[in-house]
């Protein structure tokens, strides 16, 4: 059984070198911040400033005894919502996210405050496939230092969930996945996941994937995929399963002796 005393301080200790990360990641790409507000102003749509762009999330230092953690959820990149905040998730996507965990009570989750959130990535770009965009601008010394951090961050990142699941052994869901294949925006991530899965089958079997929350795209593939006499939470276990063996693999089969 998980001392719940020592598990939070051992959330605390990674949520800790977590932001100790993301210090030492902005104060090394001082031409971040430029270049992100150049993917703003060239975009269509509401012009903002780019405040933060390299995000920690503020949230990671309220989980305390009040707010257990009952599961991990893995988003793509902070947004302008998330920068702006400090916060992953607070955006459109999180709005949906908190509808449909408020609209499923028999899953026993309170979105704000039972769910650690982390991302593929903490680097900040208007939409996430303008993460591609951002790796190619830049000129002179700063050129392919961002490509650089932004792979060397989702290895890092796959390395902070597995961290946080080894505290608290939660579930995690990882939505979204259309990127993380090869030549995807997240292909690092998914290769650092897959080598931890391989020396952890306990942690692979943990984690479901499903598809975004934006524009309900999760919610509309799980209505579609409902079976009948189905319960929510079995639906749910079902797919995620189904979309981890598409994205990680075949889990192996068990040595009889």
């Amino acid at each position: 059984m998980i001392n719940r005393k020592t598990e939070r301080k051992s959330l605390r200790d990674i949520a800790v070198k977590y932001r100790t990360y993301i210090k030492k990641l902005s104060a090394s790409l001082p031409e971040l911040a430029g270049q992100v507000q150049t993917l703003v102003d060239r975009r269509d749509g509401p012009s903002y400033t780019v405040l933060k762009p390299v995000v920690y999330n503020e949230a990671l230092d309220e989980k305390n005894a009040l707010n257990t953690i009952r599961m991990i959820l893995v988003a793509d990149n902070p947004g302008r919502r998330e920068q702006e905040q400090g916060r992953y998730l607070v955006g459109p996507s999180g709005k949906i996210a908190e509808k449909f965990f408020r609209d499923n009570p028999e899953l026993g989750i309170d979105f704000r405050k039972n769910v650690l959130v982390l991302n593929k990535t903490p680097i900040h770009t208007p939409r996430t496939g303008e993460l591609k965009e951002l790796c190619r601008i830049g000129a002179g010394p700063g050129k392919g230092v961002c490509a650089a951090a932004v792979e060397s961050s989702q290895k890092f990142m796959a390395d902070l969930l597995h961290e946080f699941w080894q505290s608290c052994r939660r579930p995690v869901w990882i939505i979204g996945y259309s990127e993380m294949k090869k030549g995807g925006i997240f292909e690092a991530y998914t290769e650092k996941l897959k080598c931890l899965c391989a020396s952890n089958p306990a942690f692979k079997k943990s984690i479901f994937f499903y598809r975004h929350f934006s524009m309900n795209q999760f919610t509309i593939d799980l209505r579609k995929q409902a079976a009948p006499c189905e319960t929510p939470a079995q639906t749910l276990e079902r797919i995620g399963e189904a979309y981890r063996r598409r994205v990680l693999g075949q889990e192996a089969e068990p040595v009889l002796v």
